[in-house]
């Protein structure tokens, strides 16, 4: 954004000056021609003036002969032509005023019609009458240009170095411009970004930059201080439910069970079932728990070997699968580094995992596969999948998998996936269900990779 915002201050300052300094350069390139060519022909009259004397007037050649030389002193080459054409005063040894160019412009110079002008590469000459009332001859003077072209030059290259010095003060002070205001922003995003990342204490700078950036800073800090307080509170209220229900269950849990080795096997048979309503609750409230957490949680992504962790939680439910009959198996396992919080992907293998053993009937079979492959935009993602070959899900239950309660028929207490996909999106993640092939349900982990 700095270079942009330089690059465009650049652009116009250069079109300014563009714009400014070649009119000035063309007008002041005018000026030194008309001055230049004025000049020489103020010289041309005076020389005429003196030749009238002595062409017209029939007076000595003194000073028409010290008017030629007074102009070939100054670098000047000047011949006085009568009305034939013969030369009766000149410069010396200076052709340039006496050639056929010259008797041609001589020529055309007649009483009334005034000088004439004309550029031959480095020459200037000028053309004038002696006497503007009779053809008493004419007066030609050629000037080199060389001192005007030079003069032409070494203006025009200061006036291009003070543009480039011009442009080069305009990009600086753009440049501290652009950093002034995008360097808060910056910054800004910075602390966005950590804050995303799950670092709610993260705080924005606001007294740099433009008053807007300060204040879009000020808005920033107090949204992230109000969330920042919404999820401590949420996290509190989250623990305090957790003891305040955990504890009178365990302790009706506890009181069933002296009460039953107390009482006849009858009423013994009423308690079992009362205390098997009570670990249903339980199983309940800890699965209710379990959602406020993932949805409290705000994750700080740590670099986690997923295949590691897939095999770390397939041998810790070995003996789950095992007294079940069912065969539990790693496939496909390559090495693949995702970025979640800690402890999230064991959580959602773990749902996962007591999902597909609850489905996989006795002699069946449940595997877990994890590979990296190339997201969109070029951004690495792991996949993990769990596979069983159980009865599967229809398309319907498919679409609610992910809402809490929305299997009634689920042997669980139905917030599982709910929680797996909670984690997983929290993740920058997405979790995706699929038919088995030769039957049963697929549960696609797509993470993001480190």
């Amino acid at each position: 954004m700095t270079r942009r915002i330089a690059l465009a201050f650049a652009a116009v300052i250069a079109a300014l000056l563009v714009l400014a300094v070649v009119p000035i350069g063309v007008s002041m390139t005018a000026n030194e021609q008309s001055s230049f060519r004025y000049d020489a022909q103020a010289t041309a009259l005076q020389v005429a003036a003196a030749a009238e004397e002595y062409l017209a007037d029939h007076r000595p050649a003194t000073g028409m002969n010290a008017a030629v030389g007074a102009a070939a002193s100054l670098g000047d080459c000047v011949a006085v032509f009568q009305p034939g054409g013969a030369v009766v005063a000149s410069s010396g040894v200076c052709a340039v005023a006496m050639d056929q160019d010259a008797r041609a412009l001589a020529a055309r110079v007649l009483p009334g019609r005034g000088s004439v002008v004309a550029r031959d590469g480095v020459w200037l000459r000028v053309a004038v009458p002696v006497s503007q009332d009779e053809n008493a001859g004419a007066v030609v003077l050629a000037r080199s240009a060389d001192p005007l072209d030079d003069r032409i030059l070494a203006m025009w290259g200061w006036l291009c170095l003070t543009g480039v010095g011009a442009l080069a003060v305009g990009v600086v002070l753009s440049v501290r411009l652009a950093r002034w205001v995008t360097r808060p922003l910056d910054r800004l995003d910075d602390a966005a970004e950590q804050w995303g990342g799950g670092a709610l204490e993260v705080r924005a700078l606001v007294g740099d930059g433009p008053a807007e950036v300060r204040r879009l800073a000020a808005t920033f800090n107090q949204m992230a201080e109000r969330t920042q307080s919404l999820v401590g509170g949420q996290q509190e209220w989250v623990a305090d439910v957790s003891h305040q229900l955990r504890t009178p269950l365990t302790a009706l849990r506890l009181r069933l069970d002296v009460l039953a080795q107390e009482t006849s096997e009858e009423v013994s048979a009423e308690l079992a079932g009362a205390q098997e309503e009570i670990g249903r609750l339980s199983r309940l409230v800890d699965g209710l728990l379990a959602v406020a957490r993932a949805q409290a949680a705000v994750p700080s992504p740590v670099a986690v070997r997923a295949d590691e962790l897939a095999a770390e939680r397939a041998a810790a439910w070995e003996p789950v699968a095992r007294e079940r009959g069912i065969s539990l198996s790693l496939d496909a396992l390559e090495p693949a580094t995702a970025f979640l919080g800690p402890g999230d992907l064991e959580q959602m293998l773990d749902n996962v995992l007591a999902n597909a053993l609850e489905a996989a009937a006795d002699g069946g079979r449940v595997r877990i596969e994890a590979a990296g492959r190339r997201g969109a935009g070029g951004r690495n993602r792991i996949v993990v999948r769990v596979v069983d070959d159980g009865p599967g899900m229809s398309e319907a239950a498919r679409r609610d998998a992910f809402r809490r309660y929305a299997n009634p028929g689920a042997r669980g207490n139905g917030l599982g996936l709910a929680i797996v996909y909670r984690l997983a999106t929290a993740n920058g993640g997405d979790v995706r269900l699929a038919d088995s092939p030769g039957g049963g349900l697929t549960v696609e982990l797509d993470l993001p990779g480190a």
